[in-house]
């Protein structure tokens, strides 16, 4: 019996996503510093599109025509290290080492071990074994991949010996497993290190951590005064002997919303300082009106079309960046007036509905993105957090971030509490009507950065 194929129609929905579209959504989702890197970007592949204004660049001539009075000291503190009125090359020649000086990048952990590699007399195989190992290291100076991992056999077998060389450079500690292992290895090769230390730290660093003497000189058999002097030793240590070469940039945040009281009243002013206004060329507008060949036509129409669908994406952002802060704003009123410690639950469903856009929509222009206010600044889905349900009989509620800043609160009142046990303040809590428990108050106060009671 044969069988055959027959074509059938089937009518079915699917969801089209237009280039148009995707870029509006990549959009919503930028910071402000990536959104004018972007505008620049379009700027220079589009030519119709313009820019009529950018508010983040100041114009030389202006400022220089405004302080005029101040020209020829203006232009002694320029960029140019070629210039001087009046000091010569001597003073040049200082300019121009200061600003090398400036635009140095800082050494980092590979550069610096391997520049004492360089030095060692080694043969091909030992010194690309040694690249190797240094290059596998992380910025605390610990292997990321197991070494054996990356070598052929030959390397395996004369890395013990290479290891040797590498463990000898500055700085001590390096090229180990991990934070024991490193104080371990600076505790070898130094020529202080008091008897039992490295028992200590191969088996009762948390001991040390608490610095409990009594317990360790029992543990060791060893006076007191031993112990003390253990402890002041594995202090000298540094157990992430890398990060003294750490090369990461400082991070700047720049506030894309701003909200102030005055009267009683609050104010919302978008951050639209740092975004360049953009517009549709002249020139293009009017070549649109002038016969020309088809696809010339065509290509100047689909600029123009392009242009403005840009420029309106990047106004749908900022109305919708202004409407999702305006929400915030009306829900948690109570932050913006008394403090952190009042923030209250808003999940993103929330904003979602009063905005009447999808919660997608909400988290991806909620992110990166921060609101500056009269408690400093926050980032917008730091006003987005879980509710804790509160005991008592009005059944208040409190935001997971609420009691965060309460527990640094009860922490920093007076110094008579610092010594505080995560119990202690679970039971201050549940006075202020705040059910949770001990491992959650420690959870909390981990997450705060603040240490426990033993360590405080």
């Amino acid at each position: 019996m044969q069988q055959y194929q027959k074509p059938v129609m089937v009518q079915e929905q699917r969801l089209k996503m237009s280039p148009q579209m995707f870029q509006s959504i990549q959009l919503m989702a930028l910071p402000l510093q990536e959104l004018t890197f972007r505008i620049h970007e379009e700027l220079e592949k589009n030519p119709a599109l313009e820019l009529i204004e950018d508010k983040s660049l100041v114009s030389l001539e202006e400022y220089s025509h405004e302080k005029n009075e101040d020209k020829d000291n203006y232009f002694e503190n320029s960029s140019d290290p070629g210039y001087s009125s009046y000091e010569g090359k001597e003073a040049s020649d200082r300019k121009q080492k200061f600003i090398e000086g400036a635009l140095s990048r800082p050494e980092s952990l590979q550069e610096h071990l391997m520049s004492q590699l360089l030095i060692q007399h080694l043969s091909t195989d030992q010194f690309e074994t040694g690249e190797l190992i240094i290059h596998n290291l992380d910025s605390n100076g610990f292997y990321q991949e197991e070494p054996y991992l990356l070598l052929n056999e030959h390397q395996q077998v004369i890395l013990p010996e290479i290891l040797d060389i590498i463990h000898s450079f500055d700085p001590l500690g390096i090229c180990v497993k991990d934070y024991k292992e490193s104080l371990l290895l600076q505790a070898d090769l130094s020529f202080e290190t008091p008897d039992g230390t490295i028992t200590v730290i191969e088996n009762y660093l948390p001991l040390v951590k608490k610095k409990d003497i009594k317990e360790l000189s029992k543990k060791l058999d060893l006076p007191t005064k031993n112990i003390d002097n253990i402890i002041e030793f594995i202090q000298t240590l540094n157990p992430y002997p890398g990060r003294l070469f750490s090369t990461n940039p400082p991070s700047y945040v720049i506030p894309d919303v701003m909200v102030t009281i005055k009267d009683g009243e609050f104010f919302l002013i978008l951050n639209d300082e740092e975004i360049p206004v953009l517009g549709i060329s002249p020139f293009f507008q009017e070549t649109q009106n002038i016969k020309q060949e088809k696809e010339t036509r065509q290509y100047i129409s689909n600029s123009i079309r392009d242009a403005r669908w840009f420029i309106n994406s990047i106004q749908l952002r900022n109305r919708t960046l202004l409407k999702i802060a305006t929400v915030i704003v009306e829900f948690q009123r109570n932050f913006f007036i008394k403090g952190p410690k009042y923030l209250q639950p808003l999940t993103l469903k929330n904003v979602a509905d009063e905005v009447q856009v999808h919660e997608t929509t909400v988290s991806r222009i909620s992110n990166a993105k921060y609101m500056q206010t009269e408690w400093g600044i926050f980032p917008i889905k730091y006003f987005f957090t879980n509710s804790i349900s509160g005991s008592g009989s009005t059944g208040s509620r409190f935001s997971k971030e609420g009691v965060k800043a309460i527990i640094k609160e009860i922490l920093e009142e007076d110094n008579s509490k610092k010594q505080l046990s995560d119990q202690k303040i679970s039971d201050l809590l549940k006075l202020q009507g705040i059910k949770i428990a001990r491992r959650t108050v420690a959870k909390y106060r981990s997450e705060l950065s603040i240490d426990s009671s033993f360590e405080r």
